[in-house]
């Protein structure tokens, strides 16, 4: 029986595809970040807006895990649910998020605890999505197994929610008086997607072997990186 939560790897001219659009993406980043002179300050929406994108992101999530239960029963009324594969790579989200959230809480200390304290949590909670956004965006049409009678819908039913939490999460960061965006977060960025095109030319494969497995620990550890510097 195949594990669920696992992806058909890239091969042929998709895996050529992938590679050119990635490598298309960290030329764009790169050429934007030589270009930026000065860091950019980003407009923070008013009260009302802001408890609106806070409320947004808790009901993504709550909606989330009601598509994931939804997603599970199916599994398992068609005999496919299965002991998902070991995470390997959680300890490594997990130590990279609350070393994000110290350095954050550190070098923003200037703005007040209240402030540093509100972009250590918000700044610790986005980075893994800045990974996860174009993660899920290249795995979705691949996951494992499918679900009839409409894997796409099943895939859409997990997969819709799971970008609004991601994009409503990455958008706390507009709330955050401290936050500015550097040409070394753009750099981040780049190389984050870089190591996406790396994995890309080897299949993009689940990370269940080494080469994988070191490709998305480094990408996801420059996702950190990448939000770290909006701080410096």
């Amino acid at each position: 029986m195949t594990a669920y939560g696992t992806w058909v790897p890239y091969a042929g001219v998709q895996k050529l595809i992938l590679l050119a659009v990635l490598l298309v993406v960290v030329g764009l980043l790169t050429y934007s970040g030589a270009k930026l002179r000065r860091r950019i300050t980003v407009t923070r929406p008013g009260r009302a807006v802001g408890v609106l994108m806070i409320v947004v992101c808790a009901l993504s999530i709550w909606m989330f895990f009601v598509a994931l239960f939804a997603y599970a029963v199916q599994l398992h009324e068609l005999h496919l649910l299965s002991r998902p594969p070991k995470d390997r790579i959680a300890p490594v989200t997990f130590l990279s998020a609350a070393v994000t959230f110290f350095i954050i809480l550190h070098l923003t200390r200037s703005y007040g605890w209240r402030t540093a304290l509100g972009s250590a949590v918000v700044g610790a909670a986005a980075a893994p999505m800045v990974f996860e956004l174009p993660f899920d965006l290249i795995v979705m049409n691949r996951t494992i197994p499918s679900i009839p009678p409409s894997p796409t819908l099943y895939r859409l039913l997990f997969f819709l929610p799971l970008f609004l939490v991601e994009i409503s999460t990455i958008a706390l960061l507009t709330l955050l008086p401290s936050m500015r965006i550097s040409r070394y977060s753009l750099y981040s960025l780049a190389g984050m997607f870089f190591v996406f095109a790396t994995w890309a030319l080897f299949g993009f494969h689940y990370p269940n072997g080494p080469i994988p497995y070191a490709l998305n620990a480094v990408s996801k550890i420059l996702s950190f990186i990448s939000v770290i510097t909006l701080f410096t």
